[in-house]
């Protein structure tokens, strides 16, 4: 409760230094005088909310998103674990790979509109790509730092390739798949955002960019805030199913609460905390698994 009650508080003083700012029309080099007040943002947003538009645009982007980075994850995963096992595949597809990596998904526009017929099937190229690269790298870092034991025990077991590859290969990776996937996910929102703003028809960054073209800055903030609470939500969602999927990992947190305290006669143990460990570190298991 001390955590939440933190976090809201530091929400609600960051409002309110927003709303003093904008309401006393202050500036000092930064200009907040252009700036929309929290309240005019609240009453853009209940119009907005009251309207079908809003939620067509909702559903356009979650789709859109949701479409292109499953299809990034399966990709993503499947071409890292190739190039880390396959000295073949890393010759043929490494470098191509390479090269097209430093280029920013948004700069795929041009080549989205050229190849697909259709704008949507342009937004989800981009935002499957945005999300491709940060799979596949994480993906083939984390298959090549598997121990050569655990590989070395299956076969001693008499398993095969298929056998290395479900109980040793994907299930170590794991851990690093759903890293390369809590980057793609942030990176997919900015993408999709972005290419909605240029080439798309709905969704939410095209209507932000439209408030914008209005001079309707409010309805911009709207935007804004809806994009940062949908990447919210979204990243909390795969952090959550890694967590949920890797339950069997070895975890600890250090936590100040749970050190042990000094004993108070020499040889008597310690007050000790529910699931502590030496040093003020505890399972997570003992705890709380505080995302949100």
């Amino acid at each position: 409760m001390r955590r939440y009650a933190l976090r809201l508080v530091s929400l609600a003083a960051a409002l309110g230094l927003w709303q003093a700012l904008t309401s006393l029309d202050v500036d000092l080099w930064l200009r907040f005088s252009q700036f929309p007040t929290v309240s005019d943002v609240a009453r853009a947003f209940a119009a907005r909310l009251s309207g079908p538009d809003y939620w067509t645009d909702l559903t356009d982007s979650l789709t859109r998103i949701l479409t292109g980075f499953l299809l990034a994850a399966v990709l993503g995963v499947a071409t890292g674990v190739l190039v880390a096992r396959s000295r073949l595949a890393e010759d043929l597809l490494g470098p191509v790979l390479e090269v097209i990596r430093p280029v920013p998904a948004i700069a795929l526009v041009p080549v989205a509109i050229l190849l697909f017929p259709s704008n949507e099937q342009g937004i989800v190229f981009i935002t499957c790509t945005a999300a491709f690269f940060p799979v596949l790298v994480s993906t083939r870092h984390a298959v090549r730092a598997l121990t050569p034991v655990w590989e070395e025990a299956v076969l001693t077991l008499g398993g095969g390739r298929w056998r290395i590859l479900g109980s040793v290969v994907l299930p170590g990776a794991l851990p690093g798949v759903f890293g390369g996937l809590s980057v793609g996910i942030g990176v997919s929102w900015i993408c999709v955002i972005s290419a909605e703003m240029i080439s798309g028809q709905y969704g939410v960054g095209y209507r932000t960019w439209q408030d914008y073209t209005v001079v309707d800055y409010p309805g911009v903030f709207v935007g804004m805030a809806t994009i940062g609470v949908l990447g919210w939500l979204t990243s909390t969602a795969v952090e959550l199913l890694g967590r949920r999927l890797t339950r069997w990992l070895p975890r600890t947190t250090y936590d100040p609460a749970a050190r042990p305290a000094r004993p108070a006669r020499p040889g008597q143990p310690a007050a000790a905390v529910p699931g502590a460990r030496p040093g003020g570190y505890r399972s997570e298991e003992a705890r709380d698994e505080h995302l949100v």
